[in-house]
Parts: C-alpha cells; sequence; structure tokens
C-alpha cells in the first residue's frame, strides 16, 4: 500500500477515465439457482507527474488500469452537478486482510476489496494538445533496445507497405527520454509520398520500461493509414514483449495478439 501511494503520488489530479463493475455468479445444482461468486471492480486512471530539477521540470503521463477484486463492499455516487472522475485525494489502508480505497474525501468512489492490481503504460508528457478525434497506440516494451528508423522502414517494405520517412522538427526543448519522432508516408509505386502519413514517436527508458513509442494519425480514413497503424502495430508486438494501450485499453502483448486474431477470424468468415 505504501508503495502504490508512493508511485502513484496518491493519484492526485488524475482523473478516472472509466469504470467496469463486473459480477460473478456460480449456478447451484443443489438449489437449482444462481449465487454471488466474487465483484470485480476496474478504474482506468490517467495521471501525470513532474520530474526533472527545478531549471528544466518535466512532465510523466502515466494510464493505470487498477483491477479490485474479491470486492465485499463498494460505493459509486454521483450528486447532481458533482463529478467523481477528478481525484483531488486517494486514502488508503489494509486492515482485516482487506483493502478500502477512498478516492475522494466525500466517498463517491469508494472501494471494499481483497486484493489490487496496477498496470500501467507510461510516456512522456505531451508538449501540444493531441488533435480532437486522433486515432493513439502506445506500445511499452518491458526491457530491449529501441529500433532504429531504418528497421521500420525494413519491415514495412517486407510487409508490402513501403514508406518514405520525414523527421519532424521541434521548436521546444524535447523531453528527456524522447528519441526520434517523425512521420511515416506511404509511398506509391514510383517511391513517392503520399498522404500526411502517420506520426511516430519513440522514448527510451521510462519507469523501468525498455522503450516505448506511440503511433498517432488525425484521420484513419485516408488511403491506407488505417492499415499502416495494423500493420505498424503487429510488427512491433510480434516482434518485442511489453504492453499495449489502445485507446484507454490496457492490454498485455499475448491478450492483444489474441485479440487481433479474434478481429481478422471474423473478417475472413465474412
Amino acid at each position: 500500500m505504501a508503495w502504490l501511494l508512493e508511485h502513484t503520488h496518491a493519484f492526485q489530479g488524475g482523473q478516472v477515465l472509466e469504470l467496469h463493475v463486473r459480477k460473478q455468479r456460480l449456478f447451484d445444482e443443489t438449489t437449482g439457482r444462481e449465487i454471488p461468486a466474487t465483484t470485480i471492480i476496474t478504474a482506468i486512471i490517467r495521471y501525470e507527474l513532474l520530474s526533472g530539477d527545478m531549471a528544466a521540470p518535466h512532465t510523466v503521463t502515466r494510464i493505470a488500469k487498477m483491477t479490485m477484486a474479491g470486492v465485499t463492499d463498494f460505493s459509486i455516487f454521483e450528486q447532481e452537478g458533482a463529478d467523481f472522475s477528478e481525484i483531488g485525494v486517494i486514502h488508503a489502508e489494509f486492515s482485516c486482510d482487506r483493502l478500502r480505497f477512498w478516492f475522494d474525501p466525500q466517498g463517491e468512489l469508494y472501494v471494499i476489496c481483497d486484493q489490487a492490481e496496477i498496470e500501467e503504460v507510461s510516456r512522456p508528457g505531451a508538449d501540444r494538445p493531441v488533435p480532437a478525434g486522433a486515432t493513439e497506440w502506445t506500445f511499452q516494451a518491458h526491457t530491449g533496445d529501441l529500433p532504429s528508423v531504418a528497421w521500420f522502414l525494413d519491415r514495412l517494405d517486407r510487409a508490402g507497405l513501403p514508406c518514405a520517412w520525414r523527421p519532424s522538427k521541434r521548436t521546444t526543448r524535447p523531453h528527456p527520454a524522447l528519441q526520434w519522432e517523425g512521420y511515416l508516408m506511404l509511398a506509391s509505386a514510383h517511391g513517392v509520398p503520399r498522404g500526411g502519413g502517420v506520426f511516430i514517436q519513440t522514448y527510451g527508458p521510462l519507469d523501468g520500461c525498455g522503450f516505448g513509442l506511440t503511433v498517432r494519425a488525425s484521420d484513419t480514413h485516408e488511403n491506407g493509414i488505417s492499415r499502416l497503424i495494423t500493420v505498424l502495430a503487429e510488427i512491433v508486438v510480434r516482434s518485442f514483449a511489453g504492453r499495449c494501450l489502445v485507446g484507454t485499453q490496457i492490454m498485455e502483448r499475448e491478450e492483444w495478439l489474441e485479440r487481433r486474431a479474434m478481429v481478422w477470424g471474423a473478417r475472413r468468415d465474412e
């Protein structure tokens, strides 16, 4: 519990993006009835931490999935005009073999559970707002070295999606973890780049990870962009062990691959 509060800085200034309540039941053959088995509450929380020295501070953005299992009591309550999604302070305690979490002083979000697990994806804080409606996919490798731009270009060429690379120009001081960033643009049959392409930003070790990258596109309906993002994700996830962030959903590499296989299987059936 002490580690959680120190690591997250008690989620101060964070925001609950999603909240899921799942109740599981078992069928009792003796009585012929379903009986409650367990309740699981999952909270997706985004929060930022300020790090670095006072002369050159920088932020780290974390998306956390906090899964609270064996829930014996909880409260989700919003009065008119209130919003429990903004976390001002969190209280937590461990007593009588139970974990207790208050995500605000008024108790609008309150959970008592047997165990809790937290998974996170970290990335450098954005120095510019993300365009509304943009599609993002983030991958954080557990270990390993960041591949080069040439590595990506070579893999995309093998996948039948030859691309050109255009590095982006910065007017502000970059986050110290950032490595390289720019645009992957699909090449025509003559090797000429077409369209705005896909923005890719990479970073080195952050929060104990090997490396990370974020892929972003403002318009996935543009010719070939959606497929380029999909192939990029496939290349990365099949080459490295790590964790994915798709929208607000955090998935381990194996879960992501399993879901992709289900999607492609459904498409083939159609």
